[in-house]
């Protein structure tokens, strides 16, 4: 095994890096108190192919493989979990429509996707059903050349943006959960105020609304009835941007612990001199560690997926642990700060924030452990 990145894998970290530190991170307080990403940052992203890094340069992406899409996660969301989190649902939506579309679909959406002149979106919870695929509500019926859909989607990320968007709907003639590629903004199409999260401030999480919408009946992704299998499938791909996310979080509350241990005198002496912030330094450490091997293993098991299943055991578990570890880490890195931390003059402040979000998004802990459990006991 070598765990040593490509010389190639080296100049996109540090591409994803200079970007985030020199054009997002002045502006990171700026994305959270005003939970919206300036349109110059959406187009320094799709400028340096950040919108499509694991996706084939046949298709205008970056080929660059979900190995190295986790290299980039991880070095954005340090610095701001709004725009990673766009990035994320964009990425789920793009791969959902290259695993699983045709032809014609790949070559419609993907080349503008991957520029970020479109921005993608995945949709399936409702507001009544939760992620519950037997209990969907929204429903498509075959009119001629099209399909009519009727429902309403909750929680919805990149909603706002102009794009395609993934959605789920029950195929009234089949009774079967359906794919659908949803062109945003088309008529019959709306949404909500966007809600007032608690973290990754900047991505946008709205309610849409169909009334009516007619899709071509081109636009079925994949067959009809086949639903639920592109939805496992997209939701252990998305797994990887939640779990960079919280990744990059986990490392934003190391760096931020180490620089305030280093800084913060008593008595004359920095705080890092006394053991009990060096046992929190290090636990920071050894947390950030363990989640970034996780993180990185999956993105290259992502590039290679032989059992779908197997896969998203893999995914659950990554996701499980990266989840919870953030806010543990979060936690430490407040400890370390004391009452100073409790200010928004200090980055831990939304680094917290930020970290509540990772255990509950794409699937809340305990539904992993029971995702990984059955895949132990069957």
């Amino acid at each position: 095994m070598d765990f040593t990145l490509s010389k190639e894998q080296l100049l996109l970290q540090k591409m994803a890096r200079d970007y985030a530190e020199k054009f997002i991170e002045p502006i990171a307080r700026q994305i959270d108190e005003e939970n919206k990403i300036p349109q110059e940052i959406i187009e320094g992203l799709g400028e340096l192919e950040l919108f499509g890094i694991p996706f084939p340069e046949e298709y205008g992406g970056a080929d660059a493989g979900y190995d190295g899409y986790t290299l980039v996660m991880e070095q954005i969301s340090k610095v701001s979990g709004g725009v990673a989190m766009t990035i994320a649902a964009h990425t789920l939506g793009l791969g959902a429509i290259r695993s699983f579309g045709t032809e014609e679909q790949k070559k419609k959406y993907l080349p503008a996707g991957c520029k970020g002149k479109e921005i993608a979106s995945f949709a399936f919870t409702e507001p009544g059903t939760g992620s519950d695929p037997k209990q969907l509500s929204s429903i498509a019926v075959k009119e001629g050349d099209y399909f009519i859909l009727n429902g309403t989607k909750r929680f919805i990320s990149n909603a706002n943006y102009p794009g395609p968007m993934v959605i789920f709907a029950k195929e009234m003639e089949s009774g079967e959960v359906t794919a659908f590629i949803l062109e945003k903004w088309t008529e019959g199409y709306s949404i909500s105020e966007p809600w007032e999260k608690v973290g990754h401030r900047g991505g946008i999480l709205v309610d849409v609304y169909m009334k009516d919408i007619k899709i071509p009946a081109e636009n079925l992704l994949g067959k009809v009835g086949q639903g639920f299998p592109i939805l496992l499938l997209g939701i252990a791909l998305g797994k990887i941007g939640t779990s960079t996310a919280a990744l990059g979080a986990t490392l934003a509350a190391y760096e931020e612990g180490v620089k305030y241990a280093r800084e913060k005198t008593h008595r004359d002496k920095p705080i890092a001199k006394f053991q009990a912030i060096q046992l929190k330094i290090a636990d920071l450490a050894i947390k950030y560690e363990t989640s970034r091997w996780l993180c990185y293993r999956l993105g290259c098991l992502a590039n290679n997926i032989k059992d779908p299943a197997q896969f998203a055991r893999e995914a659950a578990l990554t996701k499980a642990y990266a989840g919870d570890v953030v806010v543990e880490a979060a936690h430490i890195a407040m400890d370390v700060h004391g009452s100073y931390g409790l200010m928004k003059d200090y980055k831990v402040e939304r680094i917290l924030r930020d970290a509540l979000i990772g255990p509950q998004i794409e699937g809340v802990s305990d539904m992993q452990r029971m995702i990984i459990a059955g895949a132990a006991l069957r």
